[in-house]
């Protein structure tokens, strides 16, 4: 397994947890409009179809595509839009949702045979006290969520990490393509939210809600159905599957740096200096983390030849 990433992957991960940041403008916009288990559906629906009919079913067990499609589909997706419904705001929940690096990080130690070095846990935390910095920054200008909307984000990072860890173990043991994956998994989300927002948004009348979706509110859900699913997640599992976790989970707390960006970019809000410090710190635990070994190997031939 490769323990550096290259320029073409490392370019890949930035464009991911870029498009991953921006995505939480377009879930606020058409949460508007739409109830969250039935945008949640409507996502992956739109994600699966008509994608199935031109993708080959992943080479693994059937039972690995459901798990996969159950944790991210319904669990971390479903949750993640219930947390803000319930009113945790978006920034905020982008922050929270990064425990799942932690999550990811020891599920994959448990069960997927990964190993941690030095500078991959002193990059984390070095990123995480950037982190901290940004949510400190969100609390104390009063942003603050609801004890039930935390708990289901919180619930949202557990279920990401199952799923990050699954697509790894799927990959590893039976090669399978992480598109096709992401395709197929995709079919498993919607029967099941549908059924939870039926029982919990209003009955029958989350299908009126669908067919009153504004032209801007089914823009957002191209955008998170192509762009943030099939895309992102698609290339997000072929680099877990290609590097080692300690170095690829790390970038997703770029996610929220990439929220406050597409903010000031798109609505027009400033970022505060303790936000630009918070998002300086989050860059240098991610140069630690991908850099660390050279940084080390440098250090230590500068200490050889001053002796």
């Amino acid at each position: 397994m490769k323990t550096h990433l290259t320029p073409r992957d490392l370019a890949l991960t930035l464009a991911v947890v870029s498009i991953w940041g921006y995505s939480f403008v377009p879930i606020k916009v058409a949460l508007n409009e739409v109830p969250p288990f039935t945008l949640a559906a409507v996502r992956f629906f739109i994600a699966a179809v008509p994608m199935v009919l031109f993708v080959r079913p992943p080479a693994m067990p059937w039972r690995g595509v459901f798990a996969y499609g159950f944790a991210i589909g319904v669990c971390q997706f479903g949750l993640l839009f219930l947390g803000i419904k319930l009113g945790m705001p978006a920034g905020l929940s982008s922050l929270v949702i990064q425990m799942q690096v932690f999550f990811t990080i020891g599920l994959a130690v448990a069960f997927a045979g990964d190993h941690v070095r030095r500078h991959n846990l002193v990059g984390a935390a070095v990123a995480t006290v950037g982190i901290v910095v940004l949510a400190g920054y969100k609390l104390a200008s009063g942003m603050t969520g609801t004890m039930l909307g935390f708990a289901a984000i919180i619930a949202s990072a557990v279920a990401w990490a199952v799923g990050n860890v699954v697509a790894k173990r799927s990959a590893a043991d039976h090669g399978a393509d992480m598109f096709a994956l992401t395709v197929w998994s995709s079919l498993v989300p919607p029967l099941p939210l549908l059924a939870l927002g039926f029982l919990f948004e209003g009955g029958s009348s989350i299908f009126t809600s669908i067919a009153h979706m504004s032209p801007l509110a089914w823009g957002c859900v191209l955008i998170m159905s192509y762009g943030a699913t099939l895309f992102g997640f698609g290339s997000w599992n072929a680099l877990l599957h290609r590097y080692p976790t300690a170095l690829i989970s790390p970038f997703a707390l770029l996610i929220p740096i990439s929220g406050l960006a597409s903010a000031a970019i798109f609505l027009g809000e400033s970022l505060a200096p303790v936000q630009m410090a918070g998002a300086v710190l989050v860059f240098v635990g991610l140069v630690v983390n991908v850099y660390g070994l050279r940084m080390r190997a440098f250090l230590a031939r500068r200490a050889d030849h001053r002796r």
